[in-house]
């Protein structure tokens, strides 16, 4: 083994040990802002492309012609999927995941995590559908870098809602300064 004995542990899992960021008693706070922050920047890019395709004039040096593309439904439904996941994801009950609490319904665990595969599968859909809806419509046509810019602001306002909803969800997991875990 290459490493020292003394830096070994068997019990980790990655070589490097990720860095121990330690925001203090504000960490959660901190969490759910950023979430906030990125998950307001997400629909704030594609609100931009919206505005931009309702503006939109033709290519430099042809003033005749219509200008070819403009945001539509199908630009709309990948981030629709996502927002759609966003919320089931943030809905779910963290304790009924892990099972901890007694609940008198023992589906409950397995509901919980059906919920959130449904969740996460909608965001890659989401993913997925705005990565194909730029090459479909805007990279196939062969459309002006100006027109893919819609395409691209949808691309980046799925990846920010999914960066959103796992920070929030690490952030949710946090123990916060008021939480005391008492047990007898």
């Amino acid at each position: 083994m290459s490493l020292p004995s003394r830096s070994y542990d068997p019990r980790r899992v990655c070589l490097n040990p990720f860095p121990d960021i330690d925001l203090g008693k504000h960490r959660r706070t901190a969490g759910v802002y950023l979430a906030g922050g990125l998950f307001a920047l997400a629909n704030w890019l594609f609100l931009d492309a919206c505005i931009l395709s309702a503006h939109a004039k033709a290519p430099w040096g042809q003033p005749d012609t219509p200008a070819p593309v403009h945001v539509t439904f199908v630009d709309w439904l990948p981030g629709l999927c996502s927002l759609l996941g966003f919320l089931v994801i943030n809905l779910i009950d963290k304790d009924r995941i892990r099972g901890e609490e007694s609940f008198s319904d023992a589906r409950a665990v397995w509901r919980a995590r059906l919920f959130l595969f449904i969740g996460f599968a909608l965001m890659a859909g989401g993913m997925a559908g705005s990565v194909t809806v730029l090459v479909i419509k805007y990279v196939i046509p062969n459309h002006a870098d100006q027109f893919k810019y819609y395409s691209y602001a949808s691309i980046s306002q799925n990846l920010a809602l999914m960066l959103s909803v796992v920070i929030l969800w690490i952030a949710q997991n946090s123990s916060s300064e008021y939480e005391y875990n008492l047990t007898l």
